[in-house]
């Protein structure tokens, strides 16, 4: 029991400053591909805070399973560095006394994990797309931001407003640059306001204002002066989740719609908690070291052994995707692999006769470094009786 409690609490230390490092990393990484993004127009800089919280839901069923690995690790790879498992073989216990108390840490860890991927992403997943595409259907002058250029959704128009009405459909100190098949037309007014028709069609209706035609200088040159001029600005409503894709629909969506698609993402679904659980597992036998070495090595094997199996499993998916694999066929063969795995290092660590066993290891690594005085020294030959006199 003692043991027990020593290990959940440096499990749970490890685990609380590996998840913080990992996840400040993240909200970093977002909160500036999210800005980027805002900045570029692509989307609302009033939704910012919003598209960050959930591409960080996307990304934390990956976050929590690196978090678990490496805490599990850690602990064990310190035991050895400390000879903290000599004393524990000694002792007659066994390796698989580690699985319980890791089990009982990880664990919720996972269940955690499979409400994420199968509930939580879903969800963050279509929210992030309404608030995309909400963006990207509307009007053309309420996708301005006072003081910057902005470009149509059609790519023929640049919009400028000076400042707008706040909430209501009004903007002030318009500039409109125009291509069309009659060459660039210039308009600029004091203030615009958004109508609609009944087709849904949107109208930007200008007053007070002055238009130009064609190129200074030519003879096709025109301006004109105007109290009224209206130019269409969209030509269909807004209109949402008319084509979802797969990782935005629900778990119980996927289940009911067979297909190719639905099928992938549901493997990469269920595969979210499996991929934790096995990966916990197998840093117990993994987490073996040197105790005059250092354990970078260790990690950075544990690194390459995480973005494997990730990348494994990310291609049996991408096979059921493009239809070269079933998903009754794809989706359980590497993790069983993965199974089989952690159970033949547990064997080998359990061997304590084999070779490369590592207390074996130690024992060879200590009889190296015994001193040399340890053994007995031959008394010195008795001198002659010249040499004595």
């Amino acid at each position: 029991m003692i043991f027990r409690r020593a290990l959940q609490r440096e499990l749970a230390s490890s685990a609380g400053a590996t998840f913080t490092v990992l996840f400040t990393i993240l909200v970093t990484w977002t909160l500036i591909r999210v800005l980027g993004k805002a900045a570029g127009g692509k989307v609302d800089s009033a939704d910012v805070l919003a598209l960050i919280a959930f591409a960080i839901l996307d990304y934390l069923p990956t976050i929590l399973t690196l978090t678990t690995f490496i805490a599990v690790l850690a602990a064990v790879t310190r035991s050895y560095r400390d000879s903290e498992m000599v004393v524990w073989f000694a002792s007659g216990m066994s390796l698989r006394r580690w699985i319980r108390p890791v089990l009982t840490f990880g664990l919720p860890i996972v269940l955690v994990v499979a409400a994420l991927s199968l509930v939580v992403t879903p969800w963050a997943a279509s929210k992030r797309l309404e608030f995309v595409e909400r963006f990207q259907n509307r009007e053309d002058l309420k996708r301005v931001a006072p003081g910057q250029f902005r470009e149509s959704s059609s790519s023929d128009r640049v919009f400028f407003v000076e400042r707008s009405g706040g909430d209501t459909a009004v903007v002030q100190n318009v500039f409109v640059n125009s291509q069309d098949k009659n060459g660039t037309s210039i308009v600029v007014a004091r203030e615009g306001v958004i109508e609609s028709d009944a087709n849904g069609g949107q109208y930007l209706v200008l007053s007070n204002g002055r238009r130009y035609q064609g190129q200074p200088g030519q003879a096709d040159f025109q301006s004109m002066e105007f109290e009224r001029y209206k130019m269409r600005v969209a030509t269909r409503a807004p209109v949402l989740g008319t084509d979802t894709p797969s990782n935005a629909l629900p778990t119980s969506i996927l289940l009911k719609v067979e297909n190719q698609y639905t099928r992938a993402e549901l493997l990469d679904r269920i595969s979210a908690p499996l991929i934790c659980l096995v990966l916990m597992l197998l840093a117990i036998p993994l987490g073996f070291v040197n105790p005059r070495a250092g354990s970078s090595a260790n990690m950075i094997l544990a690194l390459l052994i995480f973005f494997t199996y990730l990348n494994l499993n990310k291609l049996m998916e991408n096979s059921v995707k493009r239809a070269k694999l079933d998903f009754d066929v794809a989706w359980w063969p590497l993790h069983l692999a993965a199974a089989l795995t952690v159970a033949a290092l547990f064997a080998w660590r359990l061997n304590v006769n084999h070779r490369w066993h590592p207390l074996a290891l130690l024992s060879a690594w200590k009889r190296r470094r015994a001193p040399l005085a340890a053994a007995p020294i031959p008394a010195p030959a008795p001198l002659a009786k010249s040499e004595a006199e």
